[in-house]
């Protein structure tokens, strides 16, 4: 273990002062990390991105690089006994992670669930465009059937562009929620985790720029109430920062202190985002930053309802809270 891991060790001990979750500040997160710091290097050197002819369950094609995170993910997963079933984009079905899960569950010692999109934003990569891992984790035996809100404890965003990067997310009973940024690096082999942020927060303005991140700008052509939202920010002179990556564009926001993006759903651009793997360990964020992330169809917040399927999508408008508000005002959903 590296002077880098104890650092974070110790942070996440603050943070988890008053809570009793010695696995997940020793074993899960770190694990989770070093996953992330693997894939980083691992793009790096995949110098061809390619189809690997067979989809996933949702029928997605697979390219070699999503093969290849979900592997670095899983063979990490599998060594921590306190993750007792993980499922994940790729492999949508919630299974035992390691040989050490059933001695967890049986001694009721600390038991989570993990579900993750391996590699978010896999078809901007191939142009060297900033792409992510999503994580999100969960108290108990499964993600399935509980409130997120309640439920949902942590969830991570790695971040895979010029630096691998990744944003933490935790909120468990007892302690105030929290998020904080780590860079993640390999050297000699091994790899180093440095605290660059130790507390991330959305502050409440004045904002010297504001940004805009609308996704699926073609539904504009075909809902009045989203060109008309669209036309407010340029109107207003938003400053557009929209890469087609949810991880990116979102952690563009975290890292600005303002941001507002906006992933519609309309009669003909359906839902395309997962609850489980995407919109939930986002929302966790934004909530733990001071931010806020709803459901653009009924406004509700994306926390609020319990998933039951892991193929269940939505859509997602999150960012500063003042923008996610006045955008559901201008939706009509408030």
């Amino acid at each position: 273990m590296s002077i880098e891991d104890e650092n974070l060790i110790s942070h996440v001990q603050r943070v988890l002062s008053s809570a009793n979750r010695p696995e997940l500040c020793k074993s899960v997160l770190p694990t989770l990390l070093r996953c992330i710091s693997e894939v980083g290097e691992k793009l790096r050197s995949s110098q061809q991105v390619a189809a690997v002819g067979s989809s996933n369950a949702f029928g997605d094609e697979q390219l070699n690089v999503d093969v290849l995170a979900e592997k670095i993910i899983g063979a990490g997963i599998s060594k921590c006994s306190s993750i007792i079933t993980a499922s994940s984009e790729e492999d949508p079905i919630e299974r035992s992670s390691g040989e050490g899960a059933s001695e967890a569950k049986s001694t009721g010692t600390e038991r989570y669930a993990l579900a993750f999109d391996p590699l978010d934003g896999s078809s901007i990569i191939a142009p060297s465009w900033t792409v992510g891992t999503i994580i999100g984790i969960w108290d108990g035996d499964s993600a399935l059937g509980g409130v997120p809100a309640e439920k949902q404890i942590a969830s991570l965003l790695g971040v895979y562009g010029p630096r691998t990067t990744a944003f933490v997310a935790i909120r468990v009973p007892g302690i105030t929620p929290t998020c904080f940024e780590v860079g993640l690096d390999q050297k000699d082999g091994l790899s180093t985790c440095t605290i660059v942020q130790p507390r991330v927060e959305m502050p409440t303005g004045p904002f010297k720029t504001r940004y805009f991140a609308p996704a699926n700008l073609r539904a504009a052509a075909d809902d009045e109430k989203y060109f008309q939202l669209v036309t407010h920010y340029m109107r207003s002179k938003y400053t557009l920062r929209y890469s087609g990556g949810l991880v990116p564009d979102v952690v563009h926001a975290l890292v600005k202190g303002h941001g507002i993006y906006v992933s519609p759903v309309t009669a003909t651009s359906k839902a395309k985002l997962r609850r489980l793997y995407e919109l939930t360990p986002i929302a966790l964020i934004m909530e733990c930053v001071g931010a806020s992330a709803v459901d653009p169809t009924s406004g509700e917040d994306i926390l609020s309802k319990p998933i039951e399927d892991c193929d269940e999508r939505g859509g997602l408008i999150c960012g500063t809270t003042e923008e996610v508000a006045f955008a559901k005002q201008l939706l009509g959903l408030s």
